[in-house]
């Protein structure tokens, strides 16, 4: 048997269709695109403020483990799928970081048969958002230590700056760093920080954003430091009269792009805040845009269900208006075999005792979406090594919590491997039963909604604040930033903040170190345990593996 293809590969080996052909299906006319070449396009704010008439699916997934789930890889998948079977099908998911590309994941396309193109594209700058993103807080940056060397007449504290700056790269080097040396002409000295682009408040904001009228206020509420004295009074972006400008930047950056699967179906790719440090969600607008055009549209929010779908649906769906009506909740045998404490060097032989000790984190992550309201459906990502008896135990853990389940097998078949999916959410949608409500109330104290998600979402017993975050909470609360949501930032392996703790732990409580405002966003983001908004690369990064031949083909990319 010849070996199978690598996703490059297929991706390289894929007939696109011109965007225009692909917009066409959702009514989209050649006037209502901006063409960056004959495969990608915005589309103008104006489509993401018409009537929605779409139903919205989430897919999201149990905890990510090193034998990977395939979330990304399913929703292209069932996307492929409802448009094989007839449904008038928009996909929205995010933009792919440089970060993850050149360091762990190698590309964040989807997978095998069931991508969105181009991929080369979309993994490597893409429509330039990223660029925008960054150009943007770099220039508020810019302004913030400016006002500084020129007499700073707001009074700003350099020992308070919130401020970071940004790369969207993994740089370790770059999480702390001390500027202005070199003497008076080269700015004041003060201890800086770095968050990859996708940690920025200003991918959260773009990612959030309604219009260019609410992208500018945004901006301009974004606190960048306090002042001198014992009141701290808030310094934002505004002060700084900075908001127009960093606008300016992203006029571009803001409209949603359009691409295509790789069975030429239409996908809304735009914004790419992760799901760990930040709210793990494509842009809102994006999102509207594809429920004003399509009839069924499926959007991905990052890793588990802990973390991606629970700011989907507290802060996501709060800021855009949305109404979900299903999940799609993917899980591999693999995965869950890990959970239950296999080695990943074993995975490919049949290890039920290791799966039934995993199961208990497929079934929190059941208990997870359905607190939310809504009904869902079960995705086993098959892999060929999955025995039939572990099947068939993962079948009857998911019929046993009273769920939907279907395998699937969109990455070796794309649309055709998803069909089973696409009929069992469709048969959960007729059903309707969707209830849809966040799980706190945002105008509750910032303590009492951290506590909910640790409690609720995560299963601990309870929260405990280090002093500087305890400062922070009773600060944030004073200055008006009491009654927002708020964005957890916690590892992605465990429903703990241990990375370590697999499975569905319990007897555990959560330790928040850090709390800091977005306002600009509109939350406050809690940092648990050792998580960092600046990743660093692995032993063996993936761009070690990239390279470009003679012809232009790129390989390496997955």
């Amino acid at each position: 048997m010849p070996p199978f293809p690598t996703d490059i590969e297929i991706a390289q080996g894929a007939r696109l269709r011109p965007i225009t052909d692909v917009a066409a299906e959702l009514d989209l006319t050649p006037d209502d695109l901006d063409l960056y070449g004959k495969y990608k396009a915005k589309i103008p704010i104006e489509v993401t403020q018409r009537t929605p008439r779409g139903r919205l699916v989430l897919v999201t997934a149990i905890n990510p483990t090193a034998a990977g789930e395939g979330k990304t890889t399913t929703s292209v998948g069932l996307a492929q799928a409802l448009r094989k079977i007839g449904k008038r099908t928009a996909l929205c998911i995010r933009e792919p970081s440089l970060g993850p590309v050149f360091g762990m994941k190698g590309g964040a396309a989807g997978g095998g048969y069931a991508q969105v193109l181009p991929m080369e594209d979309i993994n490597l700058h893409f429509t330039g958002d990223f660029h925008a993103i960054a150009t943007a807080h770099a220039l508020l940056s810019a302004l913030l230590d400016n006002h500084l060397q020129q007499g700073n007449a707001l009074n700003i504290d350099p020992r308070r700056i919130t401020w970071p700056r940004t790369i969207d790269m993994n740089d370790r080097a770059l999480r702390r760093a001390v500027i202005g040396l070199g003497g008076p002409a080269e700015g004041v000295v003060r201890e800086e920080r770095w968050v990859i682009i996708p940690a920025s408040e200003i991918m959260a904001i773009v990612a959030l954003a309604s219009s260019f009228a609410d992208l500018e206020a945004r901006l301009s509420r974004i606190i960048v430091g306090s002042t001198y004295g014992a009141d701290r009074k808030p310094v934002r972006a505004g002060d700084l009269k900075a908001a127009g400008a960093m606008a300016l930047l992203l006029k571009d950056a803001i409209r949603p792009n359009i691409v295509q699967t790789l069975e030429g179906g239409p996908a809304f790719v735009h914004a790419g805040p992760f799901g760990n440090i930040a709210h793990g969600c494509n842009s809102v607008m994006a999102t509207k845009a594809a429920l004003a055009l399509g009839d069924i549209v499926i959007t991905e929010a990052g890793f588990g269900s802990d973390l991606g779908a629970e700011k989907f649906f507290d802060i996501k769906c709060r800021a855009g208006g949305l109404k979900p009506e299903a999940a799609v909740l993917v899980a591999t045998i693999r995965a869950l075999k890990m959970n239950g404490g296999a080695n990943k060097k074993d995975l490919a032989r049949e290890d039920l005792a290791a799966l039934e000790r995993g199961l208990p984190n497929l079934e929190h992550h059941i208990d997870n979406v359905r607190q939310f309201g809504l009904p869902l459906v079960v995705a086993v990502n098959r892999f060929g090594t999955d025995s039939d008896a572990e099947i068939a135990m993962v079948t009857e853990c998911a019929r046993r919590a009273g769920v939907r389940v279907a395998l699937t097998e969109v990455f070796a078949r794309g649309g055709d491997g998803g069909v089973a999916l696409a009929h069992e959410l469709l048969a959960l949608l007729d059903e309707g039963g969707a209830n849809f409500a966040p799980i706190y109330d945002a105008s509750r104290p910032i303590r009492e909604k951290i506590e909910a998600i640790a409690r609720k979402v995560y299963g601990a017993d309870g929260v405990d604040y280090s002093p500087k975050a305890a400062r922070s909470i009773d600060y944030l609360q004073s200055i008006g930033m009491g009654e927002t949501p708020v964005c957890m930032a916690k590892t992605q392996y465990s429903l703990t903040d241990d990375p370590t703790r697999l499975g569905r732990p319990s007897g555990f409580r959560i330790t928040v170190n850090e709390v800091y405002p977005a306002a600009g966003a509109g939350f406050v983001v809690a940092q648990c345990g050792d998580i960092m908004t600046m990743p660093g690369l692995p032993k063996e990064p993936a761009a070690e593996r990239m390279a470009i031949g003679p012809d232009g083909a790129i390989v390496g990319l997955s």
